[in-house]
């Protein structure tokens, strides 16, 4: 049963992993890569080696294989409604240093405003889960950090975009990457 697992692992990882790709080509819009992205670019290419080798090369418990799965999944539900919301909007390269030109507020939008970056940690986060190895660890810690650092950047970006007022009224009612409560 552990081989079915890692196969599945191994699938829905590498299918979420080609769809980021999908979305970097053909989803986001910018004039360059710049530099951030492509450190982040590296960093999802060594996450992904390193996911791979400890899904084959060490032992899970099924339990955490499965639930590493369902979470992963959630990931690909909130990438996906993502790019259904922000289809339209033209959105930048991750650590594009220019000025958003449009604000996206439906979809996962309504409740936090970096919905992408909040799939990608998730779904790191549930690879890590069906490794089941602290191995994992350092790799969703980095990436997170990276996640959190080019989110800073685009609320930046805003603020200092003619949609700034648009953007701290919705800044207002919205979360991070964690829905407001109340």
């Amino acid at each position: 049963m552990e081989l079915v697992f890692d196969i599945l692992v191994t699938l829905v990882g590498g299918a979420v992993v080609g769809a980021y790709i999908w979305s970097v080509r053909n989803h986001f819009k910018s004039d360059i890569m710049p530099p951030g992205a492509r450190v982040i670019a590296a960093g999802v290419t060594t996450s992904t080696i390193l996911m791979l080798v400890l899904t084959w090369f060490t032992t899970q418990p099924q339990l955490a294989q499965v639930v590493g799965l369902v979470i992963q999944l959630f990931s690909v539900w909130i990438f996906v409604a993502a790019i259904q919301a922000s289809r339209k909007a033209r959105l930048r390269f991750v650590f594009d240093p220019e000025h958003p030109h449009s604000l996206v507020e439906q979809g996962p939008y309504r409740l936090v405003r970096h919905p992408f970056y909040v799939s990608y940690s998730i779904f790191w986060f549930g690879w890590a889960v069906a490794t089941w190895s602290i191995w994992a660890v350092p790799s969703v810690v980095i990436l997170l950090w990276l996640y959190i650092a080019a989110a800073r950047q685009e609320e930046q970006n805003f603020a200092a975009s003619p949609l700034s007022e648009q953007y701290r009224a919705y800044r207002s009612r919205t979360g991070f990457f964690l829905p407001r409560l109340g």
